[in-house]
């Protein structure tokens, strides 16, 4: 059975005055896979995000979605079509509960609430969306702590909570970016049993520095260089790809077993 392609990009580019930050990008994602994204810092990884969820205008390309020119769509309703992120950073409302949190996503993208003021003095606590908001937090495993507040819960436990809140936005595509910044070994050990469940039913597109913890992860691997592709394929056989280690590790030997996660080590002369 041919693979349909859910997610494309076509020449996609991202210029910032004189500045190339994303150069002629052509993307595939296809349904129901795992795909990684890796590459220096400053690669392009993350504006090359920003671009897919609408959060900056390329200047230069298109992108589709379920063959959906979404080049110009804005970035809430990009949301509304299944296209979902997380940032490097985890953005939740520490001065919330758990649940609250989750209902909050889930209210801002109800259609209920398209109202503004529906939005600011309607009660959200509904059943619909308290369901919803109760399943995601059991995906996640943080059902027993939907009721304390969320500035309690250690840095691992709030990144779960954010993808809790992506989840229960139903998304078609879910982007996370460097899920695993900040985490401790025994929080990344947790985050990834997560993400092996979650892609059994979600196709996933992921931006990671620490390349040992996705090889098993993801199904193809992609590396960006100064705002291009450089290689893509079979993770293990891109890693081993002679500009891959060039750019990476200065020309090391190939040993997938015995890869370095710093993605900080700039090119040798």
């Amino acid at each position: 059975m041919r693979e349909k392609v859910i997610l494309e990009t076509q020449n996609l580019s991202k210029q910032f005055g004189g500045f190339v930050a994303v150069e002629k990008v052509n993307y595939k994602l296809f349904e129901g896979e795992t795909a990684g994204i890796i590459g220096p810092n400053g690669a392009g990884k993350s504006t090359f995000f920003n671009l897919l969820t609408g959060l900056f205008p390329p200047t230069e390309g298109k992108i589709l979605f379920f063959n959906q020119d979404i080049t110009s769509t804005q970035a809430e309703h990009r949301v509304e079509l299944g296209l979902v992120r997380t940032f490097q950073l985890v953005s939740v409302f520490d001065s919330l509960s758990v649940i609250d949190n989750l209902i909050l996503a889930v209210t801002r993208f109800s259609p209920i609430f398209t109202n503004k003021f529906r939005f600011f003095f309607r009660d959200a606590h509904i059943k619909n969306i308290t369901e919803r908001a109760k399943e995601a937090l059991n995906r996640v495993g943080l059902a027993d702590k939907s009721h304390i507040l969320t500035s309690e819960l250690s840095y691992g436990d709030k990144r779960k909570l954010e993808i809790a809140m992506a989840l229960a936005l139903n998304p078609k595509v879910l982007l996370l970016d460097e899920p695993f910044a900040g985490l401790s070994d025994v929080e990344i050990k947790e985050l990834l049993n997560l993400l092996h469940k979650v892609k059994k039913s979600l196709t996933l597109i992921i931006i990671e520095h620490k390349i040992s913890r996705i090889v098993d992860l993801v199904t193809r691997l992609s590396v960006m260089h100064e705002g291009r592709i450089i290689a893509e394929g079979n993770p293990k056989d891109v890693l081993c790809n002679e500009t891959v280690r060039r750019v990476y590790w200065g020309g090391e030997s190939c040993s997938v077993d015995g890869i370095t996660d710093s993605s900080d080590r700039r090119r040798r002369p």
